[in-house]
């Protein structure tokens, strides 16, 4: 009796019609069975934002031939909630990808990125979730050295699973560096220190052009920064567990008498 294939949810941030979740639903499509829903629009940065306040559509779409697409017009979040509450029906899928992101999601970036929290929210569901991401922010970027590398960290991830309340990030290198292999890390101590460009509009009201430069604080050489730095495909374990449990004890130690 032919072994049932798994059931493969897709998710990105970029839009549905980005370049990187076409190659990521091709390769998830010689692993099992592929069901994509992705934002109507870039949803860059939306971090873990869901929506509350407005009607979410999810129409079904036919942008590739054989493949069972949604658009969505909420969230990265928001797909994977519709994905798994109005398309699987409570039926979880067996595994829930998303990316791949133009652009690293490595670093402080993790709490920022809708590729992330799309993957987060897999991991919530308690679906095994990877997200993945590139060096790379270009439209027309070149995804080809990251095909067996997708293939081969789901296929693991579907062989092994992954513990109760993690999930994985994945971030490869760009083209021009030639891929080593791959590095399990811990992810690397960073900041972005903004910057607001104050314009005026053709009313006279002020507003904030917000920019920034990045700034890596870690030069420590198990990090995703150093990883990616030298060549090699990083894979951060990742939780969404924030407590700081060092700190516990600490805090038990302090008077907090309001009398």
């Amino acid at each position: 009796m032919a072994k049932k294939k798994p059931t493969i949810l897709v998710v990105n941030d970029d839009g549905i019609t980005a370049p990187g979740i076409k190659v990521l639903l091709e390769e998830m499509q010689q692993l099992g069975e592929v069901v994509v829903v992705a934002p109507d629009s870039p949803q860059s940065g939306m971090g873990h934002a869901i929506t509350i306040g407005k009607p979410l559509r999810l129409d079904k779409i036919d942008l590739y031939e054989g493949v069972e697409m949604y658009k969505c017009s909420g969230t990265p979040v928001d797909c994977v909630k519709l994905a798994v509450n109005k398309i699987f029906k409570g039926k979880k899928p067996d595994l829930c990808v998303s990316g791949i992101n133009h652009g690293l999601n490595y670093s402080i970036n993790v709490l920022y990125s809708g590729t992330m929290s799309a993957a987060v929210e897999g991991a919530i569901e308690d679906i095994p979730s990877i997200g993945f991401s590139l060096d790379d922010f270009s439209h027309h970027a070149d995804f080809s050295h990251c095909r067996p590398y997708l293939r081969a960290i789901a296929q693991q991830v579907l062989d092994n699973g992954l513990q109760k309340a993690t999930l994985l990030n994945v971030n490869f290198p760009h083209i021009s560096k030639e891929i080593k292999g791959i590095k399990i890390c811990r992810q690397a101590t960073a900041k972005w220190f903004e910057e607001f460009d104050e314009r005026e509009d053709p009313y006279g009201r002020e507003y904030f052009w917000m920019t920034g430069k990045f700034q890596l604080l870690d030069r420590g050489e198990d990090t995703d920064a150093y990883a990616l730095s030298n060549g090699y495909v990083s894979i951060v374990p990742t939780q969404f567990d924030m407590t700081a449990h060092h700190t516990i004890t600490e805090l038990n130690s302090w008077n907090f008498d309001a009398q």
